[in-house]
C-alpha cells in the first residue's frame, strides 16, 4: 500500500476509534442506551437462558443480518470478517484446495474446530489439503457448503471444547443455528466484481475488472399445523474466476499464462428446517440440506521450454494451462425428538452426513502418452460419510446452593467411512513415451492401488454439571469417555468458573484437556504417481515405481518407519473479564493452548538404488525394495509436532440510541496469538530410519513456519453501523498482521511477508417505502493488496505474485449492489 493509502486507513481507523470512545463518553441525557445486548446462546453451557455475556467461557455472537451486510457471500469469509480470531485465506495453485479452502481457529488448524449445526456435530469434508497451505494435512468441515441466507446466527465458542463436544475441539466450536420461522420470508440479489488496479513487475500498471459474482437467495416460513414451523431457504451463486498472474517473459509472444486467483465456481443449496410439536410436550424436529458446486481452477502453466518433460508439443506446441474441475455434492439430514421424562429434559437425535468429490483434469496430456494423449481426464472421487446417533438428558436440582445445580449426561455414537475411487487409466497411468512423466499433467488421478474403503465407529459418553455454587460464583464440569474402535480410549475433562462481583463486572476462567481423533482421510489417503526406476546394475531393465503419499500403516508407510496414528491432546487455559454497564461492553480473554503430538504430513524420504551403499538414498532406496511393488519416496501422515500457542482476544462494543440521528453500534474486537512449535519429528524419530547417517528433517523450516506465521499474530477489527430511519451505513476497518511464508533456502533469503496491511470495507443501504432494500459497498474500498513476492523468487512464468497466505486475498477491490426484501 503506498504511503498516501496507509495515511488515509489509518485516519480512517483513528475516526472510527474517536468515535468509539466518544460514544462510550457520551451521558446519559442525550442518548438512550439499547436494552438488546444480551443474546441467548446455547453453545458451551448446557443451562437454558444462559446470555452471551453471562457464559463461564467467551462464545461471541453473529447474527445472519451482520454475516450479510459485506460483498462476500461465503459463510467462511463472512465469519473471517466479522471475528479478528478466524482466518479464512484464499489460496490459488492448491489443487482442490483452491475450491474447499479451510478456515482456522486462533491459529490452530482447520480440523482443530469442531462445527455444529444446531448443536448436532457436521460432516468434515472429503477433501485432504496436501499442498502448501495453511492447514496442510488437515480434512476440515466446508464451511461455504453452508449458504447464510439458511442461518438465524452463528454462535462462536472461543475455548477448548472436548470434554462437552468430543473430537475436534481444542480450538473451539462453531455451532450454525438454522432460520427457525412459521410464516414470513425474504429475497436477496447480490452482484459485484473486482475493479482494481495492480502494479506487477512484468505486465506493469494494470487495470482489471473480473471475478464477476452473482448471488441470488431466499427464504420462507411455513405453518406445519398450527404450532409447528418449516423453514425453508434456497441460494445460487455464480462466479467467474480472478487472475492476478504476471506476464510470462518466456512465453512467445510475452503473455499472462497462468490464472492465480479464486476459481470459477457455481453453487446452489437447498436447505430446510422444521419443527412440530407432539404429545405430552414432546417435540419432533428435524433439518436437511444439499448443495452442488462445481469449480474450476488452475494448475501452474507447463512451458515446453522448460518442462519438455511434461509437453507434447504435437497437442500444444505452445505450452498448456492444466484446470483442474472439483465437483462437490454435500448432504446433511437430521432429526429427533425431544421432551420431558422421568423429570429429565430428554433429547434423541439421528443424522447423517455425506461429502463426495469429483476431480477432473482438462486443458493436460499424460505427456508419456505422447500424441495419443487425452486432453481431459477423470481423476476420480473421494467420499466422506458420517451417521451419528446422540442421546442428552439434563436436570435441575435443588441443593441448597445459590441456585439449582445444572447436571447433563448423555451418550454420542458415531460411524464413519471414507473411499478413495481410482480415475481412468490415463489420468494415472505411464504410456509408452520414454522420458516423459506420466499421468494427467496438472492434478495425477487417483490409480487403482490408491483405491481404498474404510470405517470406522466410536462410542462417547459424558457427564457436565453447572450451578451457582454460592452467590456470585458458578461453576461447571465435565468429563467425557470415548472409545475408537481403531485407536482405543480418550478421557477428557473441563473445569470453568465465574465471578460476579456486581452486575457490571465478573472474571471467569478456564482449564480443559482436549483431543482430536485422527481423521480417516489421514489414515489412509494415497495418491501416487509412477516413476521411473533406473536399473540396479549395468544393463539391467527398467523399472516403474510409484511416489507420493502412502497411508502410515501401509507396507510403503512401515517400511519408513510409519505407525498407527493416534489423537491429538491438548490442555487449554483461560483467563478473562466482563465489564458491562448501560450499551457499553468489554470482554478481555487470555489463552494458552498446548497441543501434543499433532498429526502431520511428513517431508517426502526420497531413495535411489544407485546411490553409494550407506548414504541416505541408497538405506531408503532398500528399504522400499522390501516391500512388495516397491516405491522410489514416500511421504505419510504421522504424529510428533507439539505446538504451544499464548494469545489474547479483546472485544469492546458500544451501542447508541438517539431519536435526533439514529441509532450507533461501534465494535472494536482484536485477536494477538503466538503460536510456537515447540517440537518436531526427524527421521530419527522412527527406528527403521533411525540408521540413516545423515538425519533428515521431516518437519523442516518451512513447514515449522507455516504452522507459526501462516496466520497473523494479531488482527483488529473497528466497525462502525448507522441506521436512522431507512438509511444504514457499515463501515469496518479491518488491521491485519503480517504473515510469512518460507522459502527453501534455510537462511530465510526466499521468505515471502504480506505485511501489515488496512483493509477499509464500507456499505450504504436504502429502504424504500415497499420494503425492498437497495446497498451499494465495497469490501477492500481503498484496493489494498499484500506485499508483492520478490521478483528473485516470483518464477520463470510470472505465476504466481503474491502468497497465498494473505488473511484477505489479493483481488483488490470488490465492488457490489444488492437489493433484498422481506415479508
Amino acid at each position: 500500500m503506498t504511503l498516501h493509502l496507509q495515511r488515509r486507513a489509518a485516519l480512517l481507523a483513528a475516526v472510527s476509534a474517536s468515535t468509539l470512545f466518544a460514544a462510550g463518553a457520551a451521558t446519559a441525557q442525550s442518548t438512550t442506551p439499547s436494552t438488546d445486548v444480551d443474546e441467548v446462546v446455547v453453545t458451551g453451557t448446557r443451562v437454558q437462558g444462559r446470555s452471551r455475556l453471562d457464559t463461564l467461557v467467551p462464545v461471541d455472537v453473529v447474527t445472519s443480518e451482520a454475516l450479510q451486510q459485506r460483498g462476500t457471500t461465503e459463510l467462511a469469509s463472512q465469519l473471517a470478517t466479522a471475528i479478528p480470531s478466524i482466518s479464512f485465506p484464499r489460496p490459488s495453485l492448491t489443487d482442490g484446495t483452491d475450491s474447499v479452502r479451510p478456515a482456522t481457529l486462533r491459529g490452530q488448524g482447520p480440523d482443530q474446530t469442531l462445527v455444529l449445526v444446531n448443536g448436532v456435530r457436521r460432516h468434515v469434508s472429503a477433501q485432504v489439503n496436501t499442498n502448501g497451505t495453511v492447514g496442510r494435512g488437515s480434512a476440515p468441515v466446508d464451511l461455504n457448503a453452508i449458504p447464510s441466507s439458511a442461518l438465524d446466527r452463528v454462535e462462536v465458542l472461543r475455548d477448548g471444547a472436548s470434554a462437552q463436544y468430543g473430537s475436534d475441539a481444542i480450538a473451539g466450536v462453531i455451532n450454525l443455528r438454522l432460520r427457525q420461522a412459521s410464516s414470513g420470508g425474504g429475497a436477496t440479489a447480490t452482484y459485484g466484481a473486482y475493479v482494481t488496479s495492480i502494479d506487477l513487475p512484468n505486465a506493469g500498471k494494470t487495470d482489471i475488472t473480473d471475478g464477476e459474482q452473482v448471488t441470488v437467495s431466499g427464504w420462507q416460513g411455513f405453518a406445519l399445523g398450527g404450532d409447528g414451523f418449516l423453514t425453508v431457504s434456497a441460494e445460487y451463486r455464480d462466479r467467474a474466476y480472478s487472475n492476478r498472474a504476471d506476464v510470462n517473459p518466456t512465453a512467445s509472444p510475452q503473455r499472462i499464462t497462468g490464472r492465480f486467483g479464486d476459481p470459477e465456481s457455481t453453487d446452489w443449496s437447498l436447505y430446510a428446517n422444521a419443527g412440530k410439536p407432539l404429545a405430552a410436550g414432546w417435540e419432533a424436529y428435524g433439518w436437511a440440506g444439499y448443495q452442488e458446486r462445481s469449480a474450476l481452477s488452475a494448475a501452474s502453466y507447463r512451458n515446453p521450454a522448460t518442462q519438455a518433460s511434461q509437453s507434447v508439443t504435437e497437442i500444444y506446441p505452445n505450452g498448456y494451462l492444466p484446470l483442474i474441475g472439483v465437483d462437490t455434492q454435500d448432504l446433511t439430514v437430521n432429526g429427533g425428538v425431544r421432551g420431558e421424562a422421568g423429570g429429565f429434559d430428554v433429547d434423541v437425535s439421528l443424522g447423517y452426513g455425506r461429502n463426495a468429490i469429483d476431480y477432473s483434469v482438462h486443458n493436460t496430456v499424460n505427456a508419456s502418452y505422447g500424441a495419443n494423449s487425452k486432453t481431459d481426464f477423470y481423476a476420480g472421487a473421494v467420499t466422506y460419510d458420517q451417521l451419528v446417533f446422540g442421546v442428552d438428558a439434563s436436570r435441575a436440582y435443588e441443593l441448597g446452593l445459590a441456585s439449582p445445580l445444572n447436571l447433563a449426561f448423555g451418550l454420542e455414537a458415531r460411524r464413519e467411512s471414507y473411499e478413495i475411487e481410482a480415475g481412468e487409466d490415463q489420468s494415472w497411468d505411464r504410456g509408452p513415451v520414454a522420458g516423459k512423466a506420466s499421468a494427467s499433467q496438472g492434478y495425477s488421478g487417483f490409480a487403482p492401488s490408491n483405491a481404498v474403503s474404510e470405517d470406522r465407529s466410536n462410542v462417547g459418553v459424558y457427564v457436565d454439571v453447572e450451578g451457582e455454587l454460592i452467590e456470585k460464583f458458578t461453576a461447571s464440569a465435565a468429563l467425557r469417555y470415548e472409545n475408537y474402535s481403531d485407536f482405543g480410549d480418550t478421557l477428557t475433562g473441563k473445569l470453568a468458573g465465574r465471578y460476579d462481583f456486581n452486575p457490571h463486572l465478573a472474571l471467569r476462567g478456564a482449564i480443559s484437556t482436549g483431543f482430536r481423533a485422527p481423521s480417516l482421510q489421514q489414515q489412509y489417503f494415497t495418491q501416487t504417481s509412477i516413476t521411473i526406476v533406473a536399473p540396479a546394475t549395468p544393463g539391467g531393465a527398467t523399472t516403474f515405481t510409484e511416489s507420493g503419499t502412502f497411508p502410515s500403516n501401509s507396507a510403503v508407510g512401515r517400511a519408513l518407519g510409519g505407525t498407527d496414528l493416534e489423537p491429538e491432546e491438548s490442555v487449554n487455559y483461560s483467563l478473562g473479564a466482563v465489564w458491562r454497564r448501560g450499551g457499553f461492553e468489554l470482554t478481555i480473554d487470555a489463552y494458552q493452548i498446548n497441543v501434543d503430538d499433532r498429526i502431520i504430513l511428513s517431508g517426502l524420504l526420497t531413495g535411489s538404488r544407485t546411490a553409494a551403499v550407506g548414504t541416505n538414498a541408497r538405506i531408503i532406496a532398500d528399504l522400499l525394495d522390501s516391500v512388495p511393488g516397491g516405491a522410489t519416496s514416500a511421504r505419510f501422515f504421522i504424529n510428533g509436532v507439539d505446538t504451544e500457542t499464548r494469545g489474547l482476544d479483546i472485544v469492546g462494543r458500544y451501542r447508541w440510541l438517539s431519536d435526533d440521528i439514529g441509532r450507533f453500534d461501534f465494535t472494536v474486537a482484536s485477536n494477538f496469538n503466538r503460536l510456537e512449535v515447540t517440537r518436531y519429528p526427524t527421521s530419527s524419530t522412527f527406528s527403521s530410519v533411525a540408521i540413516l547417517p545423515t538425519e533428515v528433517d521431516l518437519f523442516d523450516r518451512r513447514e515449522r513456519v507455516r504452522f507459526e506465521r501462516g496466520t497473523p499474530r494479531w488482527k483488529t477489527n473497528l466497525q462502525t453501523d448507522w441506521t436512522y430511519q431507512s438509511v444504514g451505513v457499515t463501515a469496518r476497518t479491518t488491521f491485519y498482521g503480517d504473515t510469512l511464508n518460507a522459502g527453501t533456502p534455510v537462511d530465510g533469503s526466499g521468505d515471502v511477508h504480506t505485511g501489515v496491511r488496512a483493509v477499509i470495507d464500507l456499505e450504504g443501504r436504502y429502504t424504500l417505502s415497499n420494503g425492498v432494500t437497495l446497498s451499494l459497498g465495497a469490501d477492500n474500498l481503498l484496493d489494498n493488496y499484500p506485499q508483492q513476492t520478490p521478483t528473485a523468487f516470483l518464477g520463470t512464468t510470472g505465476g504466481a505474485p503474491w502468497s497465498s497466505f494473505s488473511p484477505f486475498g489479493f483481488n483488490g477491490r470488490f465492488v457490489y449492489g444488492r437489493v433484498s426484501v422481506k415479508w
